[in-house]
């Protein structure tokens, strides 16, 4: 027997495993208890699931859809006794109220269970656990933000178009609009008038959202489910809502892009503290360079991996490594100028592709939170040197170039959590007993 916090999907996620197909079906309940069994229902019902309900055993334990092949089993106290000849599987938890009954764990050995849960401390982790096994088990999804690093420097596109990227590859993809006062990111979809929920329909969520009935309530444009802002007055979105709705995108696996603003609150904190990847759009020009290094500071409180996207066109004697190079971050890929794109945007024409912007290697892997080092930057011109004596000038100061770029190369490392992180991400029972770990 095993006891701790460990969930009985960890040993499927540390192998790489996932259920296919979807959404399952809800746990067994066994039980007879009507008491207990109104409580397990209720909370079947917050995770978004249909249990099978049994008042006495299973009749036939090893039959199909029964005890062997339910997601997860949940066995009241009252009914341990005539489980004992059950098949030994994974996912039985022992539920019930008494926390000073002296045989639960003795009941919980007889019929195999991993976890003993009492009710109601174990309630929110229980819901969790009701959640994760009826949504199925995978790779949470790969989470990339896209910010400005000054207005219009062309964030919302690049966001756009890498959603578009992503399903049309054939990833499961959501493009969530994280700015209230961008005018909603439907719109440069040519969704607006989509049917579906927007934010303002999620403003007092909190605890768990149901990560499939979330994807079925949103707008479906282009192949990929869009969460934006509706066009009535301004809502404010409480940060538990943000991390209930993010959270709940990223239990789906695939991709998940988030067009962040400028500006950070305590919701923005929320959305950030669930990225693992941060692109800053920079526009190469000086002003843009000095505005996004103080947006860069901000974000980086909360989100340690953010990336550089360089935008040209470019000011004299700047390119897109001088921009990385003033930011002190890693430069992830050039946004090449396109004079055609306005007029797609204005037609209400999904945005395409573009195709100077690189996927970086560790967000090309599912749920790679390390940070790949920077290559070295060259140093700064030196006045009045344009770009046509950048070689040379590499050449005369390579040994420079090496030193600062490894002076400014930042410790790879685990990201700071967000305000309200720990609480979303490690649902625990506490004060209650598992026969586990």
């Amino acid at each position: 027997m095993r006891r701790g916090r460990r969930s009985w999907l960890d040993p499927l996620r540390e192998k790489g495993l996932t259920v296919a197909g979807g959404r399952r079906g809800g746990p067994l309940i066994v039980t007879e208890d009507v008491e207990l069994l109104d409580d397990l229902l209720r909370l079947c019902a917050a995770a978004g699931a249909e249990p099978e309900v049994h008042h006495g055993p299973p009749e036939q334990p090893g039959r199909r859809g029964g005890w062997e092949q339910a997601p997860m089993v949940l066995v009241g106290d009252d009914a341990a006794a005539r489980c004992r000849g059950a098949a030994r599987r994974r996912g039985v938890m022992l539920v019930g109220r008494d926390q000073d009954d002296p045989d639960v764990w003795r009941r919980a050995v007889e019929i195999g269970a991993e976890y003993v849960l009492r009710l109601p401390e174990a309630e929110g982790w229980l819901v969790d656990q009701i959640a994760n096994a009826a949504e199925g088990v995978g790779r949470p999804a790969l989470t990339v933000g896209v910010i400005g690093g000054r207005g219009g420097s062309g964030a919302s596109t690049l966001a756009c178009a890498l959603a578009v990227s992503a399903a049309r590859v054939g990833r499961r993809t959501m493009l969530i609009d994280a700015d209230p006062l961008g005018g909603g990111i439907d719109v440069l979809l040519g969704g607006e008038r989509a049917e579906g929920m927007r934010w303002p329909d999620f403003a007092h969520s909190k605890g768990r959202l149901g990560g499939g009935a979330l994807e079925d309530s949103l707008p479906a444009l282009h192949g990929l489910r869009v969460l934006s802002w509706g066009r009535d007055e301004e809502t404010v979105i409480a940060p538990q809502a943000v991390q209930a709705v993010l959270a709940a995108a990223r239990r789906l696996g695939g991709v998940v892009v988030v067009d962040l603003p400028r500006r950070v609150d305590e919701g923005v904190a929320e959305a950030l503290a669930q990225l693992d990847l941060g692109l800053l759009v920079v526009p190469g020009e000086l002003r843009a360079v000095a505005a996004a290094k103080r947006v860069a500071s901000t974000v980086r409180m909360v989100l340690d991996d953010v990336r550089v996207v360089a935008r040209g066109p470019y000011a004299a004697g700047l390119d897109e490594r001088w921009v990385a190079q003033a930011l002190g971050l890693p430069l992830v890929g050039e946004l090449p100028l396109e004079p055609g794109l306005l007029a797609p945007r204005t037609a209400g024409h999904r945005p395409e592709a573009a195709p100077g912007v690189r996927w970086p290697a560790s967000a090309r892997s599912s749920g790679s939170r390390r940070r790949q080092r920077a290559s070295p930057a060259p140093p700064p011109p030196r006045p009045g040197e344009g770009r046509h004596d950048r070689r040379a000038a590499r050449r005369r100061t390579a040994t420079a170039g090496t030193q600062w770029g490894r002076a400014h190369t930042r410790r790879s490392g685990c990201r700071a959590a967000g305000p309200g992180e720990a609480a979303g991400r490690r649902g625990g029972a506490r004060g209650s007993g598992r026969a586990a770990r």
